[in-house]
């Protein structure tokens, strides 16, 4: 006859007395996510209303989609959301690579002394502030500046980075990779960490060269990372943060530089319409749970492991 498994019954009173310490050091994470996370979001209910300071968020008059019907009939809205999506797409298609192939490279290298101050002098730009990269960017690509007095001392005319629309772009994507390849870098190098080397050396001995161990044997140990990050940043291709694009654009780059997190502070915040801003930030968030969860189906029928 089979076994039957008997569970033991637990005492709630006696797990409790002897777990208590445990979930007493979960009160303050909890309460935190509560008060600061999860109460905030009840705020999203001013983005159906006629937001009035005074009145309050529950006072304040409903108007049902009425910001949102105004958000979508503004042609700025469109233009920002057009700008938002290429510079983002232009940040996963040139920036999201680049922190894979540096953690190879870094991988592959012998001189763990090496390795180790590349991997610091890289990661060391993700401490800086967009105000202090900015600066940076516009002392060395400005009309008078280190790079295009380089030029013409070479007798190149100078070039317009700061100025014309479509170099612009590349020049903030770069900044971009030069700010963030760090961060992400680290996270690939703890994933080639993890992999198993003694597949990379039986893959030597069969007579594979160091490119097809990397593509064979390397990568795919660490695809489910590349998976995940990549899933997330897909879910962020219709948000974008306001310090970047506010610090390193200007005037005569507006087309280009004037995104959705600009146009909701020039739009919103800064003409006290809370309730605009609010009915952006909701779109934004709701686009972006789509894009996630596409991203997450779409690689797992792929194969791939997803994120849920």
């Amino acid at each position: 006859m089979a076994k039957k498994n008997h569970r033991q019954k637990v005492n709630p009173r006696l797990y409790l007395k002897n777990n208590w310490q445990l979930y007493a050091m979960l009160v303050v994470p909890v309460v935190y996510m509560v008060l600061f996370n999860y109460k905030p979001m009840l705020g999203v209910v001013v983005a159906f209303k006629k937001f009035n300071i005074f009145q309050g968020i529950w006072s304040s008059p409903w108007i049902g989609l009425s910001n949102f019907r105004e958000v979508f009939s503004s042609r700025d809205f469109w233009s920002a959301l057009k700008n938002t999506l290429i510079l983002n797409l232009g940040d996963l298609i040139i920036g999201f690579p680049i922190p894979i192939f540096l953690a190879i490279f870094l991988n592959e290298l012998r001189s763990s002394k090496v390795r180790k101050i590349t991997q610091t002098l890289l990661y060391l730009p993700n401490f800086l502030s967009w105000v202090i990269i900015s600066g940076i960017v516009t002392q060395l690509l400005s009309a008078s500046g280190l790079v295009n007095n380089i030029l013409n001392a070479m007798g190149i005319n100078s070039v317009a980075f700061l100025s014309n629309s479509a170099i612009w772009r590349f020049v903030y994507w770069f900044a971009g990779v030069w700010q963030g390849a760090g961060y992400s870098l680290i996270v690939y190098l703890a994933a080639l960490m993890a992999t198993d080397a003694s597949l990379g050396e039986a893959a030597y001995i069969d007579g594979a060269t160091r490119l097809q161990r990397i593509w064979h044997v390397t990568l795919p140990q660490i695809s489910s990372t590349i998976t995940v990050l990549l899933i997330m940043q897909i879910g962020k291709v219709v948000t974008i943060s306001f310090d970047r694009p506010y610090m390193m654009g200007n005037t005569l780059v507006k087309d280009a530089a004037d995104v959705i997190s600009t146009y909701v502070y020039s739009v919103g915040l800064a003409a006290g319409r809370f309730d605009f801003a609010t009915a952006v930030g909701l779109f934004q968030t709701v686009v972006g749970v789509i894009l996630v969860l596409s991203a997450n189906a779409v690689i797992k029928k792929m194969g791939q492991e997803g994120i849920v």
